[in-house]
């Protein structure tokens, strides 16, 4: 009940647009259904004086003109039904549209609290997991919305049949609404034991992708130690645990459905007798009741399986929900508005910064002139990536400063001062996409010269050029159709595709042979005539090749001078 209550509360509009037309159908079809029993009267010979009912509605279609004869009450009850029919399309229409809407608005509220969420948060959490709330888990709570929006329907239908029955006989219908909510109760087990079901299989699903995902990307190594049936043994296992799960939803709602029909069966059978033999009503009054007594019994029940259907998917909603209220929890702070520059240079003071108990800065000075190409190096450990992260903004430090061109970072728009950063990751990871699409991303106000562009600043548009497609090329899944110095200068130039003033790059050359990196190194260097460039890097290529070079050591960093000259 409460995912059902939330429901209406996250989407009260459209709730109330659907809620209005069933309501409206429901009312449509209950003038049809009184309009019955006069006809009922008429077929078998009876007056309509002899039942309240059919005595008010004769009397009601007298009162506006209309003689209650057997072609007029045809015709209302079928312009009620069809009525009910046009409204029912029409709110059965809107319920897609809200389905669709909901799903849409659930992905991009998780999409849009994980990207303002702060790095750190990215680092615990599981891609698969996210990548699962995303697609299923939003889908799958779209569809508790439409089987939410079902139950207050089916809600709706029973209680128009029931103001109808009363009419006839409130005994009839009180004594009937009273077993079939008792049922209801009685089988409530079953739509719990469901409910569990579909936990479970939220869980396991959660479990499984993320699962999967981190396979994938390590197939390759694990093919090569011929370990991918470890793997395959534990991705079993876990898709055997989830289909426990659906076997036990499926069993649930079978037993639902099987307990359902004879109890309805009994009932009705029961109701018979009560209002022919004990009440003692007539003939179309019977007929009519066992037809509205045999209605609302049904529409509990359905309304019933509608809401186990709701209890399998309801766990989705929450996983999700759940998982866009961590990530707004983590959002990034971006207090500065004060604009960014970068025309001297970029200075640390006095920085501190630990992981926990970890020192990894106690007292870190450091000078970037602009137009310069500075190396970072130093064991593992001790602080490269976290330093590029502190110049990013991608984390704070614990205590000093970080000046550009004079201003604290903390000041200033870091939305705006990472628009003037182009990064180069360590792991260089590509879409499978094409050349151009992986430089530019999406990004709507770049174009195709702006993508060559950036390929010939990162020395990549000889060999971009002489491919039977050119940029249009597909690179394959992680850029695997290409070499790794090729895929190296695809990551440079979509650092560059935007044209920024900082160029940061993570183990630029780690994984490239010597050629290639000494490719990589001149096109660095010829670029640093633009920009300022900084690079973390263990290889003496880029050592030799940088303008200054500072060793990161005891949470300090030390100048390494060196034959090179500034440029």
């Amino acid at each position: 009940m409460r995912t059902l209550i939330t429901y209406i509360m996250v989407f009260p509009r459209r709730s109330a647009f659907v809620l209005l037309a069933l309501l409206i159908a429901g009312v449509a079809e209950g003038l049809s259904l009184t309009a019955l029993l006069p006809l009922l009267s008429i077929a078998v010979g009876e007056s309509s004086d002899d039942s309240g009912i059919g005595k008010f509605m004769a009397e009601a279609l007298q009162k506006i003109g209309i003689e209650p004869t057997l072609d007029m009450i045809l015709i209302i009850i079928v312009g009620g039904m069809l009525t009910k029919g046009v409204i029912l399309l029409l709110a059965n229409r809107q319920v897609g549209y809200t389905v669709a809407h909901v799903a849409t608005a659930l992905r991009l509220n998780l999409i849009e609290a994980l990207l303002a969420s702060r790095w750190s948060y990215y680092l615990r959490q599981p891609v698969g997991a996210l990548a699962n709330s995303v697609a299923t888990e939003a889908y799958r709570a779209a569809n508790g919305f439409e089987h939410s929006v079902i139950v207050l329907a089916l809600a709706i239908q029973v209680l128009v049949y029931a103001v109808v029955a009363v009419f006839i006989s409130w005994q009839a219908t009180l004594a009937s609404l009273f077993i079939g909510l008792f049922l209801l109760v009685v089988l409530h087990r079953l739509v719990r034991a469901t409910r569990r079901a579909g936990a479970n299989q939220t869980q396991l699903l959660r479990y499984l992708l993320t699962y999967l995902s981190d396979v994938l990307n390590s197939v390759k190594s694990l093919k090569a130690m011929s370990r991918d049936n470890v793997a395959d043994a534990i991705l079993r296992d876990q898709t055997t645990q989830l289909e426990k799960a659906t076997r036990h939803e499926v069993m649930s709602r079978a037993a639902l459905m099987a307990l359902q029909e004879p109890i309805l069966a009994a009932i009705t059978a029961a109701g018979l007798y009560l209002a022919l033999v004990v009440w003692q009503l007539s003939l179309p009054e019977v007929m009519v009741m066992v037809f509205l007594l045999t209605r609302i019994l049904g529409l509990l029940n359905k309304t019933q399986r509608k809401y186990q259907q709701l209890a399998v998917q309801e766990s989705a909603y929450w996983a999700l929900r759940k998982a866009a209220e961590d990530a707004a929890a983590a959002a990034e702070r971006n207090s500065g508005t004060a604009e960014p520059t970068l025309r001297q240079g970029i200075a640390l003071r006095h920085v501190k910064f630990s992981y926990g108990e970890k020192v990894i800065f106690k007292q870190l000075d450091l000078d970037i002139p602009v137009k310069t190409f500075t190396a970072i190096t130093g064991p593992s450990g001790v602080g490269k990536s976290t330093l590029i992260d502190l110049l990013c903004g991608l984390t704070e430090p614990n205590a000093g400063k970080i000046l550009i061109d004079g201003k604290s970072l903390h000041d200033i728009d870091l939305r705006k001062w990472r628009h003037m950063i182009g990064y180069v990751s360590q792991d260089t990871i590509l879409l499978h996409d094409t050349i151009m699409n992986n430089i530019l991303v999406g990004e709507p106000a770049l174009t195709a010269a702006d993508a060559e562009r950036a390929l010939r600043q990162a020395g990549a548009w000889d060999f971009v050029s002489v491919l039977p497609d050119g940029m249009h090329t597909v690179v394959g899944e992680r850029g695997g159709l290409l070499s790794g110095g090729q895929r190296q200068r695809i990551a440079i130039a979509r650092a560059l595709a935007h044209g920024p003033v900082f160029l940061i790059m993570d183990e630029p050359t780690s994984a490239l042979d010597p050629e290639s990196e000494k490719t990589i190194c001149e096109t660095l260097q010829q670029l640093s005539r633009q920009l300022t460039i900084i690079a973390v890097s263990h290889q003496p290529a880029v050592i030799n090749a940088a303008d200054r070079v500072f060793i990161l050591s005891e949470g300090e960093a030390k100048a390494l001078s060196h034959g090179v000259e500034s440029h």
